[in-house]
């Protein structure tokens, strides 16, 4: 049997290296901006999301809507397109009037923008359940695509935003030393608070590379394709931002043994006492560098960690990095 995606046409349409010069839009370098144009190199990113045939899929940053075509060629129910940069208004407004209703188009930031309301009630599946056909589809911007992932896991641990909806998958670039760091081994010298944040919430796979050159204009670095689905059960049991201090912390100190990094989260007058009640409690050797520690061991950390807070309250508050050792700002 055929695995090829069905394909609905779309009318005949100007090639998008064409509109880009009619409209003379320019990458902009602010926006860190760089078009992937290879038909062959968006239909293989589209490809990497699985299958998406009459489902529902967000694209972060269209641009001028190379992925955007392939994406409605793949008879998708209903594609809902993210762009911050309105100079592309043109280009995307023929598509979406091109696409027989599937396509809307939202002018704003993904970094603020909820997708709570981006799909239909009907789609929406059980956390435990297999993940609805719902998938968030985008070539990022360097400039915003680590703190959006940052903020989107968040979202993927409190359920909410996009996963209200159930688990729903992610395919999305990054510059590859970035996405070979969330999926970096224990051991290896990639590995960092970022692979402990995405391992510990995601299924991850770094899915192929794109070389820099395919990108107009060439980028200075090549670029990962990455799938991410959400787990259905965590594997560290402790809020997101209890789980981002501890990983940060004890990776701060990334060539020395864990329990340097693993004494900030503790102001200097019971800094040796608890760092040793940590370790003992978490029954983690700390004489292991951080990237030698597994996403088990960092589990039994943060639930040790947790122990502490019980009897000292106001240690959720300290933060070693700030003037007075407590900070009340939060990971948005």
């Amino acid at each position: 049997m055929s695995t090829v995606p069905l394909i609905s046409r779309l009318p005949p349409l100007p090639a998008v290296r064409d509109l880009l010069n009619l409209y003379r839009l320019q990458a902009v370098k602010q926006l860190s901006q760089n078009f992937l144009i290879d038909p062959k190199l968006t239909s293989k990113l589209v490809s990497a999301a699985g299958k998406i045939t009459n489902g529902y899929v967000c694209e972060v940053g269209p641009g001028a809507g190379s992925l955007t075509r392939v994406i409605l060629s793949r008879n998708v129910n209903k594609l809902v397109v993210v762009e911050k940069d309105k100079r592309f208004q043109p280009p995307l407004e023929m598509l979406a009037e091109a696409s027989g209703d599937r396509m809307s188009i939202v002018w704003g930031d993904v970094l603020s923008h909820n997708l709570t309301n981006a799909f239909p009630e009907e789609s929406k599946r059980d956390w435990t359940d297999q993940p609805p056909n719902i998938h968030i589809i985008g070539n990022l911007p360097f400039n915003i695509a680590t703190p959006l992932i940052i903020r989107w896991l968040k979202a993927i641990s409190e359920r909410s935003n996009a996963w209200v909806h159930g688990r729903v998958p992610m395919t999305l670039t990054f510059q590859k030393e970035v996405a070979e760091r969330m999926v970096a081994k224990i051991g290896s010298r990639e590995r960092c608070r970022l692979s402990v944040m995405v391992q510990h919430l995601c299924y991850v796979e770094h899915k192929f590379t794109i070389p820099g050159k395919a990108f107009v204009p060439k980028p200075n670095v090549d670029v990962g394709v990455v799938h991410f689905t959400p787990l259905a059960t965590p594997k560290i049991q402790a809020p997101f931002k209890l789980v981002e201090k501890v990983a940060r912390n004890t990776f701060s100190f990334r060539q020395k043994y864990c329990r340097r990094g693993l004494e900030t989260l503790f102001p200097s007058s019971m800094r040796d006492e608890q760092t040793h009640k940590l370790l003992q409690l978490a029954d983690v050797d700390g004489t292991l560098r951080p990237f030698e520690l597994s996403i088990e061991e960092f589990n039994r950390i943060c639930q040790a960690y947790s122990i502490i807070l019980e009897k000292y309250p106001s240690l959720e508050r300290y933060d070693s990095r700030s003037e007075d050792g407590f900070d009340d700002t939060l990971l948005h």
